[in-house]
């Protein structure tokens, strides 16, 4: 089955989305409402079923020449700068650490040209049993499929699943940075209600996250960069440095936030997919990498069924169990992670499991979510 599609979003899942479509031999348009298609933010690590995941969109090898490997999840610290694991020099990681910006051009690259059109906000769909329709700020289109891939706060969810509940505020909030830095081979520093998260990018650079509890969301303070800088000022080194060369502009504040379960992720031919389907925390450091596989998981669908329908039918069977799953961890391991009162039992537990065994569950196919392995996608067609 082929056809053409409509893609409401032009992020990483988006551009995933319709990369996975060309590899079919669909035809997409990714409407944008950003007025360049570029990534925001700051930056992310890959794990083996993300990569997985690239490597079955065919930009496997150019994510990988753009990331750099990250020890963060071997590498954890208490705020003194005791270690509670140490990964061994040398030792291979399966993590990638990226600029969001640095994924979002590999996958931009790799999507035929005129497919992404910027500037465009969605107003409206609607749909019958052959086609569904798309409006937006000054025109509409036609197509046998829409994907919303619009992000935490999707319009075609709102327009089709009104009675959803909006993203849930999970009592945390947290501010990223990118800046220059040595050779760091990044680590997770575990304080009281609080971590500090850093990873190694390319260009010499560093990113690194704070993230804390809050009791209420939209607290913000006129110098953010002095409110972080405040809190870990007795934490071991690099951090206060990291924080201190940042420029106050790059400095970003978010509050963390999820969604509800979806009792289904498919509206006769919308389809959602990424954060628009099931945000979740940034804890397992799953949620770029879930909307690539998403991409992937209904790009084989359209592929193998007969309808559309049908399916999108699969799609929804397949990526619901899991990707709720992994938001209802994530939530869990922030709560964890962020707890006061958990924190001495969470780091004494840590320390205490041999080295050996803790980089075990790091290897590739160390948990359930990391083992998991892409359907196969054909190679995109060739015109003459």
């Amino acid at each position: 089955m082929t056809g053409r599609a409509i893609v409401a979003g032009g992020g990483i899942g988006g551009l995933a989305a319709a990369l996975a479509l060309h590899r079919i031999g669909w035809q997409a348009t990714v409407l944008e409402r950003a007025p360049e298609a570029r990534e925001i933010g700051a930056g992310m690590s890959q794990a083996p079923n993300a990569m997985r995941a690239l490597n079955a969109l065919g930009v496997g090898e150019q994510a990988r020449a753009a990331g750099v490997p990250t020890y963060s999840a071997a590498n954890l610290r208490l705020p003194d700068g005791r270690h509670l694991q140490r990964a061994r020099p040398g030792e291979a990681t399966p993590l990638l650490a990226f600029h969001r910006a640095d994924l979002h051009r590999v996958l931009l690259d790799a999507v035929p040209a005129g497919w992404v059109r910027t500037g465009v906000q969605v107003t409206g769909v609607r749909q019958d049993d052959r086609a569904v329709t798309v409006t937006w700020n000054d025109g509409e289109a036609t197509a046998d499929l829409v994907i919303g891939a619009d992000g935490i706060h999707s319009t075609v969810r709102r327009l089709l699943w009104p009675d959803a509940p909006p993203p849930r505020f999970l009592g945390r909030t947290a501010w990223l940075g990118i800046t220059s830095a040595g050779d760091l081979p990044g680590s997770i520093t575990m304080g009281p209600g609080a971590y500090f998260l850093i990873h190694p990018l390319g260009g010499g650079r560093a990113y690194w996250a704070y993230v804390t509890i809050s009791p209420d969301p939209g607290v913000r303070y006129d110098d953010e960069k002095a409110a972080v800088a405040h809190r870990v000022r007795d934490w071991h080194d690099p951090i206060p440095a990291l924080v201190a060369a940042t420029p106050e502009e790059a400095v970003i504040h978010v509050d963390i936030r999820d969604l509800d379960p979806l009792p289904t992720y498919v509206r006769g031919r919308v389809a959602l997919l990424g954060d628009a389907a099931h945000a979740m925390s940034p804890d397992r450091g799953q949620g770029a990498g879930q909307s690539i596989e998403d991409a992937v998981v209904l790009a084989a669908a359209l592929a193998d069924e007969p309808t559309v329908q049908d399916a999108l039918r699969r799609y929804d069977t397949e990526r619901r169990p899991r990707t709720q799953a992994t938001v209802r961890g994530a939530r869990a391991d922030g709560r964890r992670s962020t707890s006061p009162a958990l924190h001495k039992a969470m780091t004494t537990m840590i320390c205490l499991v041999p080295g050996p065994l803790w980089r075990k569950g790091l290897s590739p196919d160390g948990n359930a979510t990391w083992r998991w392995r892409p359907p196969s996608l054909p190679a995109p067609p060739v015109h003459g």
